[in-house]
């Protein structure tokens, strides 16, 4: 029998806060959980949080807003505190989901307690920089991530691509873990005739549904162009704009898309209804380190559009189960899009592939994997850092 372990888990986003990587963090967590071992998550306190008070396994930090995303915050350095709290009780292993202030008070607390630590790349901050009109910090931020992931003794990416980007930039000992789907969550079966109503869907016609954060750095603008381009290919075909999921964008999204139908953000059950509910999945984001929405939309039997990189790239085979364009070939988004319409036996045949090929990409098997890339930190040489500047 192995032994349990004791692991804080340190991270600015974690449920019920909605975007990929809570989501992501939440699964880890409840996973390692499961099987025995003692997991502590360290995080900012958060407007649900009113009146809540740290306990062993959350202690609550301070922060403040984080620019572009309303109701997010962003962790303050809490050197004192972990260290207070990790003497009394220390951790076996430590990881670092997020690489802010908070992050990196747990790194440093970590190396003067001689904690092993295991970080993870979940977002693509130095791309996400040049959206909000820092581009001018990208590369200094692109400098900072490596200096920061190097120091731990092990950084996990979500896909091959990732890994071979970030490998290339000078990051080191990077390790895949990937992203797993609740397949009897999201699902074909709960398709909704009365949803497809309220939406103005008739039986005959094909919704092209969307669900992501309404953000600048979504791309969103190819969705627009993707579907009036299938429209005017089409003509014969009638089809529906659905779009899931909220942000800055959505106010001018809606004034552009006067045809589209917005629903905003829907969780759990609801929100794989709505998957469900759809026909044709469209994901023109070129700034995912993954992309759990695409795992999803395979889920539920959607026929998936996307850039041959992140999620796309590690489950979808052009033609059998989704349909894939080169990174930034708009053209190609567009042909993926039209060639799944080109034929009713072409969209019903890759909707079948697609959720035979999620049904068999569960969690507990990634929950395994991060549960033995924690306990490699434990064996891997403190020195592996001797040589890099000190973090504190």
């Amino acid at each position: 029998m192995t032994t349990a372990l004791h692991i804080a888990l340190i991270s600015e986003t974690f449920p019920p806060e909605v975007n990929g990587v809570a989501n992501t963090l939440g699964r880890l967590c409840a996973g390692l959980r499961a099987r025995g071992h003692r997991v502590q998550v360290v995080r900012p306190r958060q407007s649900a949080d009113r009146g809540r008070h740290s306990d062993e396994g959350l202690l609550l930090t301070r922060g403040w807003p984080l620019p572009g995303y309303p109701g997010l915050q962003w962790g303050q350095s809490a050197t004192s505190k972990l260290l207070h709290r990790w003497k009394r009780k220390r951790p076996d292993v430590i990881y670092i989901a997020t690489e802010g202030p908070l992050g990196l008070s747990a790194l440093r607390c970590a190396r003067r307690l001689d904690i092993p630590v295991v970080s993870g790349f979940h977002t693509n901050f130095q791309q996400y920089s040049g959206h909000y009109g820092f581009g001018l910090l990208s590369r200094l931020l692109t400098r900072y991530l490596r200096w920061f992931h190097n120091h731990s003794q092990l950084t996990l990416v979500p896909s091959a691509s990732q890994r071979m980007e970030l490998t290339r930039r000078g990051f080191e000992r990077l390790e895949l873990l990937a992203r797993g789907v609740d397949s009897r969550l999201f699902h074909p079966a709960r398709r909704s005739a009365s949803l497809r109503a309220a939406w103005g869907a008739g039986d005959d016609e094909l919704v092209v549904l969307h669900v992501g954060r309404l953000a600048p750095e979504k791309n969103l603008g190819l969705l627009g162009s993707s579907f009036r381009n299938l429209q005017a290919a089409h003509p014969q075909r009638r089809l529906r704009l659905v779009v899931v999921g909220d942000g800055p964008l959505r106010a001018s999204l809606e004034q552009q898309w006067p045809e589209a139908h917005f629903c905003g953000m829907r969780l759990g059950e609801e929100l794989a209804t709505h998957y469900a509910s759809g026909d044709l999945f469209l994901f023109p984001s070129l700034s995912e380190t993954f992309g759990n929405v695409v795992l999803e939309a395979l889920a539920s039997g959607l026929g998936v559009v996307a850039y041959d990189q992140a999620a796309a790239a590690q489950h979808i085979r052009h033609g059998h189960n989704g349909a894939l364009a080169e990174p930034g070939d708009e053209q190609g988004f567009n042909e993926a899009a039209s060639w799944l319409l080109e034929d009713e036996e072409n969209l019903r045949r890759v909707r079948l592939n697609a959720r035979q090929h999620a049904s068999h990409q569960g969690w507990e098997a990634i929950v395994g994997q991060f549960e033995d890339y924690l306990r490699s930190a434990l064996h891997t040489p403190a020195e592996l850092a001797a040589g890099r500047p000190s973090v504190g």
